[in-house]
């Protein structure tokens, strides 16, 4: 079964922006990602981008304009409103959530301490997009919590 490495991601959202570059400004501003590798197109479009945030990474491109692309993708833009959300693990959250609203993030749900124990914000990227950021790692209880 196992050609995973489980010191590495082996999962990695893809997402379709209207301004991809402008995307990997802001998600580098308000949500703390690093560019990892950005292949540029005809007239500053961007084919593929890979972002990092702590060992996670996201993919990203921009949406081909007045038709779809090669795999039937649109953005939330496009779609009206978002069909999926991305979570991810911070240990941080008030400190994380500060940055966000401080570049402009649409706060969904200030951090909330959760029922199982986490704590959790949500927010919506530049584009509408949905992100939950919170001190739970799946598989179990939260990272600072006591085992």
């Amino acid at each position: 079964m196992g050609q995973n490495d489980p010191g590495r991601p082996n999962i990695f959202p893809l997402l379709r922006y209207e301004d991809a570059p402008a995307a990997l400004q802001w998600l580098a501003t308000a949500f703390g990602f690093e560019q990892q590798l950005v292949i540029r197109g005809p007239g500053g479009r961007i084919e593929h981008a890979e972002m990092r945030l702590g060992p996670g990474y996201i993919m990203l491109g921009s949406v081909e304009r007045g038709r779809r692309d090669g795999i039937g993708m649109k953005s939330v833009k496009q779609l009206g409103g978002a069909s999926q959300g991305i979570c991810v693990f911070i240990r941080d959250i008030d400190a994380h959530y500060q940055r966000a609203k401080a570049a402009g993030a649409e706060i969904v749900r200030a951090p909330t301490d959760e029922d199982h124990g986490a704590r959790a914000y949500i927010a919506r990227d530049l584009e509408g997009n949905v992100w939950s950021f919170g001190n739970y790692m799946p598989g179990g209880p939260p990272a600072d919590a006591p085992r």
